[in-house]
């Protein structure tokens, strides 16, 4: 009978020891949170490049990653997404765009955190970024942009430009001042357009094709995420619109790829989870941004584009 026992006790032992390695080989090794604000190309770009590059590093160092993604719809509920992340404890916090990064700081202090499409970390942070976050930027020279809007649309002195942006979302503020400047020192008229509910866009961008010779766009997401009702309105009345990011609507951009930022917060993440890099050891980094032209756009502006 002890014989028995001792014998069924034994069996026991080995299948509850099976059970756990098996559990154990099932488990995956780090788990990561996406909180993305909305849905639109740039930012649906960025969290398909940081998907692929992680997914690549992981697979490559033989680890596995299970990715939680989830799109807040606005900037409220990003507070709810981050939530759901802290309360299950994720391995690390992707935040894509300003609003999800600043609910995700707000969170947790203990959770690797990494921005991407987040244009100034300084200002995000009045200047104290957390020592638990880092990321990329999608900040463009600004400079840049408004010479080349100067140069391709020939604007001289007095001449009036609408700087289009949603007063809801604070990245887009630290734009619209920093191209004012610069227009301003060429002696441009730049002027703000602003909007905080999208139904209200319509009938903003309408008046504003009506005063302004050219429209700006910076990064702003809601403004990206409605861009047809602003490029249609537009092309209708032939007024060049100059965005922060590649699109349809823009006769030329100053721009960076959001899928390869995206790939950059990737690679970034998997330093963190692999261990070869604390989230302190990671300066914010940014991409060189391209110059694009929308050729058939701007035979129908009559802007000529340069041969180079």
């Amino acid at each position: 009978m002890k014989r028995i026992l001792s014998l069924s006790l034994a069996l026991l032992l080995c299948i509850g020891a099976s059970l756990s390695l098996a559990s154990c080989k099932d488990k995956t090794d780090y788990t990561v949170g996406i909180c993305q604000l909305m849905k639109h190309d740039s930012l649906d770009q960025a969290t398909q490049g940081f998907i692929d590059a992680l997914n690549e590093a992981m697979e490559k160092a033989g680890k596995t990653v299970t990715i939680d993604m989830q799109v807040a719809g606005e900037a409220t509920l990003c507070t709810t997404v981050i939530n759901t992340f802290t309360a299950k404890n994720v391995d690390l916090i992707m935040a894509n765009a300003t609003p999800a990064l600043s609910a995700a700081a707000t969170a947790t202090t203990t959770i690797p955190v990494l921005g991407t499409s987040v244009t100034d970390y300084v200002d995000t942070f009045k200047g104290n970024i957390p020592a638990n976050v880092s990321g990329t930027s999608d900040a463009v020279p600004f400079a840049d942009q408004a010479q080349m809007m100067i140069d391709t649309l020939g604007l001289v002195a007095g001449d009036k430009v609408g700087v289009l942006y949603c007063t809801n979302e604070s990245n887009s503020v630290v734009q619209y001042n920093a191209v004012k400047a610069l227009f301003d020192a060429a002696g441009i008229v730049a002027e703000a357009v602003t909007f905080s509910e999208t139904t209200e866009l319509q009938a903003v961008v309408n008046a504003a094709a009506d005063t302004y010779k050219a429209i700006y766009v910076p990064s702003d997401n809601t403004v990206a995420q409605n861009d047809a009702i602003v490029g249609t309105i537009c092309e209708e009345k032939k007024i060049p619109v100059f965005t922060s990011y590649s699109s349809a609507i823009c006769y030329a951009s100053l721009a960076i790829d959001y899928y390869e930022l995206g790939k950059e917060t990737g690679r970034m993440a998997a330093e963190i989870l692999l261990g070869t890099k604390t989230v302190a050891e990671l300066e914010i980094k940014k991409l060189t941004p391209a110059v694009v032209y929308n050729k058939e756009l701007c035979s129908k502006l009559g802007i000529t584009v340069p041969e180079n």
